[in-house]
C-alpha cells in the first residue's frame, strides 16, 4: 500500500535515514518508535509529503488517500467545526467546493451544467451526500456537541480543537491515516474511544505515540529506529521492549547453547501471547504472535535510565491529613471540602477534569501556594520529594550539571563529585554530558536531572504531576518500573495510562464539589458505573 525505496534524510554531517527501504501493509497499525533526535516525526513528515528526503522515494498505491493529523490547531480558525472536518477528505471536498461556485455563479451555463453533472457523480461515489451527517456522527463520538459543529474553529478552545482535527484525519475512511502523537491533550475518555476506533479500523495506521497503552492497544507492528535504519516488528510495544530484554541478556550469556536459548524465547512467546488474550487491550486485529520467527527478535540499542528510588527511614503509619482543603482560580472552584488521610505505602493518582486543579493541591501541600481554606499535616516521620509539572524555577542559572546538583547534597560524602557524578550517571549524563549547563538543557533532560536530585534526596514520600512530560519512551519505562519497585508512598498525576494502571492502588479525584476516593487500579475507577454516574454529578453542581 505505501513503500520507500532507498530513502536517505541528511541534515549537515548528520545522517538521518540511510538507504532505507521498507512497506507498511492495509490492515496492520505501525507504531513508530525510536530515541529521542532518531527522526520519527521527520520520517512521518516525509511520507505524507510535507518534508523533501535527500534522496529516495515514497510511493502511496495509485487510487490510495492518505490522510495526516494536523499539527497546527490554528490552521482552520476561518472555517465551521463541520466544514473543518469534512475538508479531511481532500478530494471530496475539493468537488463540493467546485460544485458550489458553479452554483453560485449568475451566469451559470450549458457547460456549467455539464460539468455539475460529471462532479455530481463522482460526489455521488464518494458518499459524498452524506458527508455533513457523517461528519456531525463522528463529531459527536469525540464528545463534540451538536450545538457547536456550526461554530467557528477560531472561537473553541485547545481540548475542543484537538478533538475536532482528530476527527478530520479520521474522516472519509482514509487508506493510510498517520498520526504524530495523537493523545496529545486528549482526556482519558476519548483517547479510550480512539483506542478503539483504530483498533478496529481495516486500513493502514502509523502513528508516533509516546503512550504505551495506547501503541500496546492498537499496534500490530512496532517500528523502530535505529541505526539510520528502520526494522518492522511483529506486536505491540510491550511485546516489543520485553522481547528486545530477554534478547539483550540472551546476547551476554556467552556460555547459554543456542537451543536453549531459542527455547526461552519460545516460551517467552507462548506466555505473553496467553497473557495478550486474557487482557483488555486484545483486538482481533492483532497479529498471532506464535506466528513470530524466533530470529526476528533481537536485542536494540536504546539506553534506558537507571531510575533508583531508596528512602533513608521508613515512614510511620500516618503521612499525610489533609481537612477541608479548597482553592480557586479567578472565581472557579479548582475543589473543594477535600478531606484526605494517606497510609503508609499507598499509591495514589491524584487525579481531575481540570488540570489547573492537581497542579494547585501540590503546590499546596509542597508550602508553594495558599488554599482558599482547610489545612494539611505531615506525619513527623515522612519526608517528601517532588516533581512539578513546571520545572523552569530550577533551572534558572548556569551551573554545570554537576554543580546543579550539588546544591540539593546534605553531607560531605554527597558533595563529592564522584558521587554526584553517579547520580547524573544513572540519568545519561555520563562524560563531559555532566558539566553541560543547566540553563541550556532540553525539556526531557530537565526532567532527568529532577529525578536525580529526587534520587539523592532518598525521600519516603513521592510526588509527582505529569512526570512523563517530555520523556522518551525509554525514560518513561524505566520511570514506571521504578515506581512499581518503590516500597514508599507516591502521589502522582499523569496523562500516561499505563503509568496510572500498574502503580497506583488508590484513586483520589478532585472536583469542584468534593473529593471522590476509592481504594481501585485506574482501570476500575474509570470503567465503574456507579463512580463514573457520581463523577458527572459532582462536575454538573458547579457547571
Amino acid at each position: 500500500m505505501l513503500s520507500v525505496s532507498n530513502l536517505s534524510v541528511q541534515f549537515g554531517k548528520r545522517i538521518l535515514f540511510d538507504e532505507v527501504n521498507t512497506t507498511f501493509t492495509q490492515g496492520n497499525c505501525y507504531g513508530v518508535i525510536g530515541a529521542n533526535g532518531a527522526g520519527k516525526s521527520t520520517f512521518l513528515k516525509i511520507i505524507s509529503g510535507t518534508m523533501e528526503a535527500t534522496s529516495g522515494h515514497v510511493h502511496l498505491e495509485p487510487g490510495k488517500r492518505m490522510s495526516v493529523l494536523e499539527q497546527n490547531h490554528y490552521a482552520y480558525d476561518e472555517h465551521t467545526v463541520l466544514e473543518t472536518v469534512v475538508m479531511g477528505n481532500k478530494p471530496l471536498f475539493a468537488i463540493k467546493k467546485e460544485m458550489d461556485e458553479i452554483y453560485a455563479n449568475p451566469d451559470f451555463s450549458d457547460s456549467d451544467g455539464e460539468r455539475v453533472g460529471v462532479l455530481q457523480v463522482e460526489f455521488e461515489e464518494m458518499n459524498g451526500w452524506n458527508a455533513d451527517s457523517d461528519a456531525a456522527t463522528m463529531l459527536s463520538s469525540l464528545g463534540i456537541k451538536e450545538n457547536v459543529h456550526y461554530t467557528m474553529m477560531a472561537d473553541l478552545d485547545t481540548k475542543q480543537r484537538v478533538r475536532v482535527l482528530l476527527a478530520q484525519a479520521l474522516f472519509g475512511n482514509p487508506d493510510v491515516l498517520i498520526m504524530d502523537e495523537p493523545t496529545n491533550d486528549l482526556d482519558y475518555e476519548t483517547i479510550s474511544w480512539l483506542e478503539h476506533f483504530l483498533a478496529n479500523y481495516e486500513n493502514t495506521v502509523i502513528v508516533v505515540s509516546h503512550d504505551r497503552h495506547f501503541l500496546d492497544a492498537v499496534c500490530t507492528h512496532i517500528s523502530d529506529i535505529d541505526f539510520s535504519k528502520i526494522n518492522h516488528y511483529s506486536g505491540n510495544y510491550t511485546f516489543w521492549y520485553e522481547s528486545s530484554q530477554l534478547a539483550a541478556r540472551q546476547r551476554s550469556q556467552q556460555n547459554k547453547k543456542a537451543e536453549e536459548k531459542k527455547k526461552e524465547l519460545q516460551e517467552f512467546i507462548a506466555r505473553f501471547s496467553a497473557n495478550m488474550a486474557k487482557s483488555k487491550q486484545a483486538t482481533s486485529r492483532k497479529k498471532m504472535i506464535e506466528k513470530l520467527n524466533i530470529e526476528d527478535i533481537r536485542p536494540s540499542s536504546r539506553r534506558y535510565p537507571a531510575i533508583i528510588f531508596d528512602s533513608d527511614r521508613e515512614a510511620g503509619d500516618q503521612i499525610l491529613n489533609v481537612e477541608g482543603l479548597a482553592a480557586s482560580v479567578d472565581g472557579d472552584d479548582l475543589f473543594t471540602g477535600i478531606d484526605i488521610n494517606l497510609a503508609k505505602g499507598d499509591k495514589v493518582v491524584i487525579f481531575s477534569k481540570d488540570s489547573r486543579a492537581t497542579t494547585a493541591f501540590y503546590q499546596i501541600i509542597n508550602g508553594k501556594q495558599k488554599a482558599d481554606s482547610g489545612r494539611f499535616n505531615w506525619g513527623v516521620t515522612t519526608t517528601q520529594s517532588y516533581l512539578p509539572a513546571d520545572n523552569s524555577e530550577y533551572f534558572e542559572n548556569d551551573l554545570s550539571l554537576v554543580d546543579w546538583l550539588r546544591q540539593w547534597a546534605q553531607t560531605e560524602e554527597e558533595r563529592e563529585e564522584v558521587h554526584l557524578r553517579g547520580f547524573l550517571g544513572k540519568m545519561i549524563f555520563s562524560g563531559e554530558e555532566a558539566l553541560k549547563k543547566s540553563n541550556v538543557l532540553s525539556g526531557g533532560e530537565k526532567v532527568r536531572c529532577m529525578l536525580s536530585k529526587m534520587m539523592m534526596t532518598r525521600a519516603n514520600v513521592v510526588m509527582l504531576d505529569e512526570p512523563t512530560n517530555h520523556l522518551d519512551l525509554e525514560s518513561i519505562t524505566a520511570f514506571n518500573n521504578a515506581l512499581k519497585k518503590f516500597k514508599g508512598t507516591i502521589l502522582f498525576t499523569t496523562h500516561d495510562h499505563e503509568f496510572a494502571q500498574t502503580v497506583c492502588n488508590r484513586v483520589i479525584e478532585l472536583t469542584p464539589s468534593g473529593v471522590l476516593d476509592r481504594y481501585a487500579t485506574f482501570d476500575d475507577y474509570m470503567s465503574d458505573p456507579k463512580i463514573k454516574e457520581l463523577r458527572d454529578k459532582m462536575y454538573a453542581v458547579k457547571a
